[in-house]
């Protein structure tokens, strides 16, 4: 796996689908941003588990990241130094993958958010569930 190509679990591809239709944003790449910084957020290490790429959902890194790549890059690499891991190309894939999937998971759990107005709430403050 390579930060050049992304590609999401299908639970993951799942939750994403009912996110597109709580929120009404329409794009995978978008929403998966919202989940990445979530994520990153999150002051935790993600869960250290085996995620499949068994979904149709792909996209590339600049996809992903759009005008802004560089900027998800230097989050995650500052990430990953933050947490003593290094930024080897194996590290940012990885951690990468958990933490996408991580923010996926973390708000399609959250039962509460109705609207797109919710996830800016639940992004603003991603370790509390919106009111």
């Amino acid at each position: 796996m390579s930060l050049d190509h992304i590609r999401v679990s299908e639970r993951a591809k799942d939750q994403l689908t009912r996110l597109k239709r709580t929120t009404g944003i329409q794009n995978w790449n978008v929403l998966c941003r919202w989940a990445f910084c979530v994520s990153i957020a999150d002051p935790s290490l993600p869960t250290l588990t085996k995620i499949p790429a068994d979904s149709s959902v792909e996209m590339t890194w600049k996809v992903f990241g759009g005008a802004h790549d560089e900027i998800y890059l230097g989050l995650l690499k500052e990430r990953c130094r933050r947490d003593g891991m290094g930024t080897s190309e194996d590290i940012l894939n990885a951690q990468f993958r958990l933490h996408l999937h991580r923010g996926i998971g973390t708000l399609a759990a959250d039962k509460r958010m109705r609207n797109i107005a919710d996830l800016v709430r639940r992004a603003a403050d991603p370790q509390k569930e919106v009111d």
